[in-house]
């Protein structure tokens, strides 16, 4: 599943991505540390991303989580992940992850590629409520969430724990499926 925009591609995650990411993980390991630290300690090698990337094209086949890399389409390089996960398939709702490169940071990247998984999640996977969760310190996440039209609901009491350092609040953003 590809799609063109503008100046990059969206893609589902697939095996051939592996080195690609393992290369977005580690040259923005600093910017993703706090945030990201799952994923980027998955693929801190390129044989930790061969096995990140198995585990990741299996759960999107059994449809339990959705990951999605962007590409720049010249050199192919990947400048970004957005994932459509934590998926309750019962309530038909979903939470939006996502991180760009630093290079790429301020181009708009994120946002539109958020508004188009959050119209993919609703109309082709037929979810009914998407979420955000940020910290209100990552000023870029809070301005894609609102530019895409998600709404603050709560602030979510000590909801994430980052490596080494106390549990945050978080600001819980949603955005419902209009027909």
């Amino acid at each position: 599943m590809i799609f063109n925009l503008s100046h990059y591609i969206i893609e589902a995650v697939h095996e051939k991505h592996a080195w690609r990411i393992c290369d977005l993980m580690t040259i923005n390991a600093e910017r993703f540390r706090r945030f990201f630290p799952e994923t980027l300690k998955q693929n801190l090698t390129p044989d930790l991303s061969n096995y990140f990337v198995q585990c990741k094209v299996r759960q999107f086949n059994n449809k339990e989580e959705f990951l999605f890399v962007l590409k720049e389409p010249e050199h192919r390089t990947i400048i970004g992940l957005v994932y459509i996960k934590e998926v309750d398939w019962n309530i038909k709702q979903a939470e939006l992850a996502y991180c760009i490169g630093y290079q790429y940071e301020g181009k708009g990247y994120a946002t539109q590629s958020v508004q188009f998984l959050s119209a993919y999640a609703f109309k082709d996977l037929g979810l009914k409520t998407l979420q955000i969760i940020v910290h209100k310190s990552n000023k870029g996440s809070l301005r894609v969430a609102e530019k895409c039209g998600y709404i603050w609901s709560k602030t979510l009491a000590k909801a994430y724990n980052p490596p080494n350092e106390s549990a945050l609040d978080m600001e819980l953003y949603e955005l419902e499926y209009e027909r």
